[in-house]
């Protein structure tokens, strides 16, 4: 198990660093280009489209080929998008690539946590672990971004990832993870899809796509939930950079680099978020999270000087830390026996939060002003608060018709 834990690490620390490249040298890609940000934007949803489609196909690949090769092609097509963007193709090539690329990490984020939510004990300490690696990721590229663009040399970023995605590929072609190797392997195992068939024509009885009528008004929320928190938290990790630009007037270099701090404090926030939440429960380790974020994107928007911004930046990063991974171990918590649909039905939500929000915040960088832009922000984080305050209410009757069953 530790070997597969830590192969996972690996492949979300990958698609870490593919979340974030993009924002990471998007000044310099619209400079290249001679685009505007509603440019860029389009450039990123269409990243995130696809990663909607590599998550809505993730459990019915993994259901024909098996959980390592659904991994194997994910990460194929990763290497493959990422090489491409490489050879700075003309922009038409760009946008036409890029749903390859979200389609490669959207379904490697999908089963390696659905794999991990499933098989491993201590599910929200593992999946802080994998969401710490990501994390690292999204630190590690806007230092090496910071400095290949001070070098002058920014499109070095994008061969790098194609690197490191190959050899990710080939550990997870030639390794060996033991007794975990038939649940994990090129074929679906057969009591897997024998369990999958029944639940599903139990579940066509009883409710839709298999779940029971009475989680879905939870499943709706958790679903709207994870778009908003997902698509906020790619508008302001691909647009921060932009926003201190024209708000602090810092250089291209140095905005690159700040946004390592909010990768930073996400990456130290995730070592104790697994044991926090478990300690604290799940519901009051979110509302807090949430809370804190809504109260400091608020003095955020407020408050222009570089210094604050950079306070408020690591304060955000430490809020947002653990609310991804802990919200989905919470929602598998309350829906048991659907890991893998739950789990890549929520992450889709997510990809479609992040095609279109920050498709919408590029708008409102190139009409307004980077503070009308950070409002906007701040607004989509009360917004989601408000959805978790409901969330929560029902999933506390969810928890008590779970705990119900169990009991007859």
């Amino acid at each position: 198990m530790k070997k597969l834990i830590w192969i996972g690490c690996l492949s979300y620390l990958v698609i870490g660093i593919a979340h974030v490249v993009g924002g990471s040298i998007l000044e310099q890609l619209i400079d290249h280009y001679g685009l505007t940000y509603k440019d860029g934007g389009q450039w990123i949803m269409n990243q995130f489209l696809g990663f909607l489609v590599g998550v809505i196909l993730a459990p019915s690949i993994t259901a024909r080929i098996g959980k390592r090769g659904a991994v194997l092609i994910a990460l194929g097509a990763l290497t493959l998008s990422e090489a491409a963007y490489s050879l700075l193709l003309p922009w038409g090539w760009m946008l036409a690539v890029a749903p390859l690329a979200g389609f490669g990490f959207g379904m490697t984020e999908a089963v390696v946590g659905a794999m991990i939510i499933d098989l491993a004990k201590g599910k929200a300490s593992a999946m802080s672990r994998l969401e710490t690696f990501f994390g690292v990721g999204a630190l590690i590229i806007p230092v090496a971004a910071a400095y290949l663009i001070a070098q002058n040399v920014w499109q070095v970023s994008f061969p790098i990832l194609a690197a490191l995605s190959g050899v990710t590929f080939v550990l997870w072609l030639t390794m060996s993870f033991g007794k975990l190797d038939e649940q994990i392997g090129f074929q679906p195992p057969k009591a897997a899809v024998s369990s999958s068939m029944e639940q599903g024509t139990a579940g066509a009885r009883t409710g839709i796509f298999g779940y029971p009528r009475t989680a879905l008004p939870f499943l709706l929320l958790s679903a709207a939930f994870f778009m908003i928190y997902v698509g906020m938290e790619m508008s302001f990790s691909n647009y921060l950079p932009s926003l201190l630009i024209e708000r602090s007037q810092v250089n291209e270099s140095s905005a690159a680099a700040a946004l390592s701090l909010f990768w930073a404090t996400m990456v130290f926030g995730r070592i104790f978020a697994g044991t926090l939440a478990e300690k604290m429960g799940y519901a009051k380790y979110l509302f807090i999270a949430t809370g804190g974020a809504t109260i400091v994107f608020a003095l955020m928007a407020l408050m222009g000087q570089l210094s604050w911004m950079l306070f408020f930046v690591a304060l955000s990063g430490l809020f947002f830390s653990g609310i991804f991974g802990i919200a989905l171990v919470y929602a598998n918590a309350l829906i048991p026996g659907m890991t893998e649909r739950t789990t890549s039905l929520l992450v889709a939500c997510g990809g479609l939060g992040g095609a279109i929000f920050p498709r919408v915040t590029g708008w409102f960088m190139d009409r307004y002003d980077g503070g009308v832009t950070l409002w906007y922000v701040s607004v989509l984080v009360l917004i989601m608060l408000l959805v978790l305050g409901a969330m929560l209410v029902l999933g506390r009757g969810q928890s008590q018709r779970r705990d119900a069953v169990r009991n007859r």
